[in-house]
C-alpha cells in the first residue's frame, strides 16, 4: 500500500481557490444546470443562485494503487480457503478490483449525486461568460474619462496606508547589515581569540579581548533596529482606460395580438438582454420602448409591468428609435444596438415601411440589431421583409423565431455569443 501525505501548509483564500477549480472542472454539466434553470423561473427570480447535482461517479478522489500484471507475493491474514501456490482468480470489472460506489440497487448499497449551491455572483458568471455585444469599437467619450490606479513601484514618501512592512524591513535589514559589518566581523574574530586565550589561561589577554568584545557589541546595538530612511511606501500611478459606451434600444410589441404567455416568453428575453448588460457593461445606457398603434418611451418599470394594448403599427416603434438616436446618441460617440420582440403581426403596408426604415435610416447607424419573432405560426409579412434586410446586412442584422419558453436561452445565446474580430 503507498501512502502520499500533502504536507504544504493551507494558502490563503484556499476554500475559494478550490471552489474555482472545481467549478471549472464541472463548467459544462454546470453551464447546462444553469440554462435549464432559466427556462424554470419566474421573471421576477431571475437572478438568484441556483443548486447543481452531479453524479457521485463524477466526483469520485484519485487513487494510487498497483497496476495489473508481475508477480507478488501478499499474506492474507485469517485465510482458510487457499495454500502456497494456489492461483488466485482476479476479480471482475477491470483492474483494480473491488466494488465502488455505485448507484443504489438491490444487491448493495449506492451514493446520491453531489450537491451544490451556487451563488448569484456563480450563476450569473456561468449564464453570461461567453456572451458579448457585437462589433463594440471605442468611441470618444463625453464626460468624465475611466482611469484604474496601477502599482508602480515603491517611494520613500507616502501616507501610512500605503506603507509596505515587507519593503520597509527589507530595506532596514539591508541597512543594519551594511552598517555593522565590519564590527560584526571584528566580533566573530575577538570572541575566536577570547575562546583560544581562555583554553590557554591567558587571563590579561581575556580581560582585553572582553572589553573589546563588549565595546562591539555596544557599537553593533546602537544602529537602529528601523530608520525613516527604510520607510517604502507603494507608489499607484492613475492611469487612464480606453471605455466603449454604448446604447440598447428594447422594442417590445404589446398590442393586442400579443397573449399574456408571448408577452412573458418577451419579457424573459429583455430581462436576459438586461441582466447581461448591467453585469458587464459600465457605461451602458438602455431605452425601452413600447409600441401598439403608437410607440412610447418608457421607464423600466413600464416597460416590464404596464398593461396597456392596442392595434399593430411595428414601424412607429423604428420612427422612434431613429428620433431619440437624432436627439440623443450620436453614432460618433456611442455604439447604438437594438432589440426588437414581436409576435409578427403587423398591417401588411406596415411592414415594407419597418423594412425601409431599418435599411435606409437605423441599420448604417447601429452596430447590431436583433429581431426575435414569438410564435407558433407560419411567418408572415414582417418575417418576410426582414429577411430582406438579414440578407443585405448579414453582419449587422439577425433575426431569431422563439416558439416557447425553452428556447429564450439558446436564442439570446445564438444572438449575443462572442464573435472572432474578423
Amino acid at each position: 500500500m503507498s501512502y502520499i501525505v500533502d504536507r504544504r501548509l493551507n494558502a490563503k483564500n484556499k476554500n475559494t481557490v478550490n471552489r474555482q477549480r472545481f467549478l471549472e472542472r464541472y463548467k459544462k454539466r454546470i453551464k447546462k444546470a444553469v440554462s435549464d434553470a432559466v427556462d424554470s423561473r419566474s421573471i421576477t427570480d431571475m437572478d438568484r443562485g441556483e443548486e447543481v447535482s452531479i453524479p457521485a461517479e463524477d466526483v469520485s478522489e484519485p487513487v494510487f494503487h498497483h497496476g495489473s500484471g508481475g508477480r507478488r507475493s501478499v499474506v492474507h491474514p485469517g485465510n482458510r480457503e487457499f495454500v502456497q501456490g494456489d492461483r488466485i482468480q482476479r476479480p471482475e470489472g477491470g483492474s483494480g478490483g473491488g466494488g465502488g460506489d455505485g448507484d443504489a440497487s438491490n444487491s448493495g448499497d449506492g451514493q446520491d449525486e453531489f450537491v451544490f449551491q451556487l451563488t448569484q455572483e456563480e450563476f450569473l458568471e456561468f449564464l453570461f461568460d461567453d456572451l458579448a455585444l457585437p462589433n463594440l469599437t471605442k468611441r470618444a467619450l463625453k464626460g468624465n474619462a475611466s482611469y484604474k490606479y496601477e502599482h508602480a513601484g515603491f517611494t520613500h514618501d507616502g501616507v501610512p496606508a500605503k506603507l509596505s512592512v515587507l519593503r520597509s524591513m527589507k530595506a532596514a535589514k539591508a541597512r543594519r547589515i551594511a552598517l555593522s559589518g565590519e564590527s560584526r566581523r571584528l566580533l566573530k574574530a575577538a570572541e575566536a581569540k577570547l575562546e583560544e586565550a581562555q583554553q590557554q589561561g591567558d587571563e590579561f589577554t581575556s580581560r582585553r579581548l572582553l572589553q573589546e568584545i563588549e565595546l562591539l557589541r555596544r557599537r553593533i546595538g546602537r544602529v537602529p533596529f528601523l530608520d525613516t530612511n527604510d520607510l517604502r511606501y507603494n507608489l499607484h500611478l492613475k492611469r487612464p482606460v480606453p471605455t466603449s459606451q454604448a446604447v440598447m434600444f428594447c422594442l417590445m410589441d404589446v398590442s393586442g395580438s400579443m397573449d399574456q404567455q408571448i408577452k412573458d416568453i418577451a419579457k424573459r428575453f429583455y430581462l436576459l438582454l438586461y441582466m447581461f448588460l448591467k453585469r458587464h457593461y459600465e457605461r451602458t445606457e438602455i431605452v425601452f420602448i413600447r409600441h401598439h398603434t403608437v410607440a412610447k418611451e418608457v421607464d423600466e418599470q413600464e416597460f416590464f409591468y404596464s398593461r396597456e394594448t392596442g392595434g399593430t403599427v411595428v414601424s412607429s416603434a423604428l420612427k422612434l428609435m431613429k428620433e431619440v438616436i437624432a436627439a440623443r446618441y450620436s453614432p460618433n460617440e456611442w455604439n447604438i444596438y437594438g432589440a426588437q420582440a414581436s409576435d409578427g403581426d403587423n398591417w401588411n403596408d406596415d411592414s415594407p415601411i419597418c423594412r425601409k426604415i431599418l435599411e435606409e435610416d437605423l441599420l448604417p447607424l447601429v452596430q447590431y440589431f436583433a429581431y426575435v419573432e414569438i410564435t407558433k405560426r407560419n411567418h408572415q409579412a414582417l418575417w418576410r421583409e426582414y429577411e430582406r434586410v438579414a440578407a443585405r446586412y448579414p453582419e449587422t442584422f439577425a433575426q431569431r423565431q422563439i416558439t416557447d419558453v425553452g428556447d429564450i436561452f439558446p436564442v439570446f445565446h445564438d444572438l449575443f455569443q462572442k464573435r472572432d474580430a474578423a
